[in-house]
């Protein structure tokens, strides 16, 4: 097969004004939170959070609340109970989720606070977790187990994380982990987790009812 030459110079020039294939990879930005010690900046933007949640909790009607199993690859099996409240809408949050999940290992708590203005942050994250031996889910709603993780999700911006490091001299932190389980304890009192949603709770600590007809163990 023969080519003109003015053929072979266009093919040419579409060949070179290729961009080259590493060219078109999307840069990959990492990164790395310290949540040990989080910085100046990063306290001030919690202290934010913080003061913008701080009023009584202003529930609407509306609720959702929803419990199950989840099984997961080279992990135990777990199971949770989730309760989804909307706010009013003079409230500076849009809507309120408690979750509470347990399995062999850990009971975990996590209270995530939605604000209304996305400028200032998209949502405030609690946690607490307790090995699921130590106590029964209800036993830890009475106790107010004390928050361990705190993180501050913002759009378009990193995340912020303070969260409990055993081998780390975080006294200067202290007020943050207070104020923090001080938000949790409110929320599950105006959540009426211990009343209201009793029995979804207790659910979390019973145990897998045997299959009808399913022979005893021997005694």
């Amino acid at each position: 097969m023969v080519f003109s030459m003015s053929a072979a110079l266009s093919f040419a020039q579409q060949t070179e004004a290729k961009p080259s294939p590493s060219l078109d990879q999307p840069q990959v930005k990492l990164t790395y939170l310290y949540v040990c010690k989080p910085s100046a900046a990063d306290q001030t933007e919690i202290k934010n959070a913080f003061a913008k949640v701080a009023a009584k909790p202003a529930f609407s009607r509306d609720f959702e609340i929803s419990r199950g199993r989840a099984t997961l690859k080279d992990s135990p099996d777990s199971k949770f109970v989730r309760v989804r409240r909307d706010m009013l809408p003079e409230s500076p949050l849009m809507t309120t989720q408690y979750s509470m999940s347990t399995d062999a290992t850990n009971t975990i708590e996590t209270l995530v606070l939605r604000s209304r203005d996305t400028k200032e942050f998209h949502e405030l994250a609690l946690e607490d977790r307790m090995s699921a031996g130590a106590a029964s889910p209800l036993t830890i709603l009475s106790v107010d187990t004390p928050v361990t993780r705190i993180r501050l999700e913002r759009l378009g911006k990193s995340s912020i994380v303070l969260a409990r490091c055993p081998d780390v001299d975080q006294s200067a932190y202290e007020p943050f982990f207070r104020e923090a389980s001080n938000l949790m304890t409110r929320y599950r009192k105006a959540l009426e987790l211990g009343s209201a949603f009793r029995t979804d709770i207790n659910w979390l600590n019973s145990e897998p009812s045997k299959k009808k007809g399913a022979a005893s163990d021997p005694k």
